[in-house]
């Protein structure tokens, strides 16, 4: 599999872990909450305030497959996506994952999350997905999609190991075609 797609709850790495496996790889890298903010010329946070949650879903399915597209999918994908935290909620978006490249769960506790949250969380462009507490709201949240990230992904890895390391298990895990 040439696509490498990783999935995973916010301040899981995706983004992080994604851009260095890419330049090891020397493959394209996106971002679908990037990309879906550069085609909707709006933060996630101005489309659900304006549009709503569904309307959100959507264009994130959107760009999960033009992500694809321009990584050559379905003729010749090579490339490294990092999806947004709630990708997975569609099942067609899971079963495109599943079936397009090699999936990675990037796991880390719900109190890591929080922490990188609090220092990393850039509000306008992560609206809170409960309305309540950061720390509660990660706990709920990454409880809800657990089993669904588990049932994604191909491979689940440790996200609080260094990126370096990160890196070289998911070159054995998913090798480059």
């Amino acid at each position: 599999m040439s696509l490498l797609f990783l999935v995973g709850p916010r301040a899981c790495g995706k983004t992080t872990i994604g851009k260095n496996l890419a330049a090891q790889r020397r493959v394209p890298f996106i971002d679908t909450d990037a990309l879906l903010q550069e085609q909707a010329r709006r933060s996630i946070a101005d489309i659900v305030a304006e549009e709503g949650w569904p309307a959100f879903r959507r264009l994130e399915s959107e760009a999960l497959k033009e992500a694809a597209r321009r990584c050559g999918y379905p003729d010749a994908p090579r490339g490294v996506i990092a999806t947004g935290g709630g990708m997975v909620l569609a099942e067609e978006n899971r079963r495109f994952l599943r079936e397009a490249g090699c999936v990675i769960f990037l796991q880390a506790p719900a109190a890591i999350l929080a922490q990188r949250l609090s220092r990393h969380g850039l509000p306008s462009q992560r609206p809170s997905l409960t309305g309540g507490d950061m720390v509660q709201e990660v706990a709920t949240v990454l409880a809800e999609r657990l089993p669904l990230y588990r049932n994604t992904a191909h491979h689940w890895v440790d996200a609080t190991l260094p990126v370096s390391a990160l890196c070289a298990l998911l070159q054995r895990l998913c090798p480059q075609k």
